[in-house]
């Protein structure tokens, strides 16, 4: 049984890429068929990888505790769900959003004052690159000692971790308008505010949405990191970090997997707002 899903594995991982191949290279003369096929193509990989997993454990007989197979991790998933759901909602939907929201509205915030400021986007900048340098495993003790033990000190450890990417994104895409543009608007007899709102930040946008999906991973590892360091006996860092010291790897991977459909959610939501938004722009025209 063992050697037929080895092959079988093997025989759907190669199926999976020469499909994939083929159909990256197709050009549908319909848009909603070169949209499907986009979406289908990690979705193939994806199958293909996990099913190769699959059968590399049960060929090797890999023990458990290095590496679990996938129906295992799945049936921990399908077992644990309460206990998964007050994880992430401890986690994800205290932590981690109030942190984004917080930390990319005061980065894009004090990036607007500071554009009004020569000596602060000068001196303020190098700093901002400093701090957003520093190890999370550095912060994180700190904010704990602070804030305490519960989700507030998570969610500052993710303020401090998306504001300066965000504060550096938008002033720089603030500078972005070229100066023929800003003549323009000058011409125009446009004040600072109205160059901002209808030139500057429309000009901004792009960049902004950088550091928003770029903040929406950052995020997540912030939460998760700070965990380790002291929580309530609840959340995905917490949950990780003891079921590691009980050999638990399955339930290890369960928490992996529910982070990282949980990212790449988060990811999406964000890339699909940003289309929405910036519709203009040529980088979404294109696709």
């Amino acid at each position: 049984m063992s050697s037929w899903f080895v092959w079988f594995a093997l025989v759907f991982w190669l199926g999976g890429w020469a499909f994939n191949e083929w159909l990256v290279r197709q050009n549908f003369s319909n848009r909603t068929l070169n949209r499907i096929a986009f979406f289908i193509v990690p979705v193939i990989f994806g199958a293909s990888l996990i099913v190769l997993w699959e059968g590399v454990v049960r060929a090797f007989n890999i023990p458990p505790i290095l590496l679990p197979a996938p129906t295992a991790i799945w049936a921990r998933l399908s077992t644990s769900l309460p206990t998964l759901w007050a994880d992430f909602r401890q986690t994800f939907m205290k932590a981690v959003l109030i942190g984004y929201v917080l930390g990319c509205g005061s980065g894009f915030l004090v990036a607007i004052l500071i554009d009004r400021s020569p000596f602060l986007k000068r001196g303020l900048l190098p700093f901002g690159n400093f701090v957003a340098a520093l190890p999370i495993v550095g912060i994180a003790p700190i904010m704990v000692m602070w804030f305490g033990f519960d989700w507030p000190s998570k969610a500052a450890v993710v303020v401090v971790s998306t504001f300066f990417p965000m504060l550096v994104n938008t002033i720089q895409g603030l500078s972005s308008a070229s100066d023929m543009e800003r003549d323009l608007m000058r011409t125009y007899a446009a004040s600072w505010s109205q160059t901002l709102l209808k030139l500057r930040l429309p000009a901004a946008w792009p960049f902004i949405f950088n550091a928003l999906k770029i903040n929406s991973t950052l995020a997540l590892i912030g939460a998760i990191v700070a965990e380790f360091f002291g929580t309530p006996t609840v959340g995905m860092g917490f949950r990780i970090s003891t079921e590691v010291g009980r050999a638990n790897i399955d339930m290890v991977w369960a928490e992996i997997a529910v982070a990282a459909v949980a990212g790449s959610a988060f990811y999406g939501v964000v890339a699909l707002i940003q289309r929405v938004v910036t519709f203009w722009h040529p980088s979404v025209r294109r696709s």
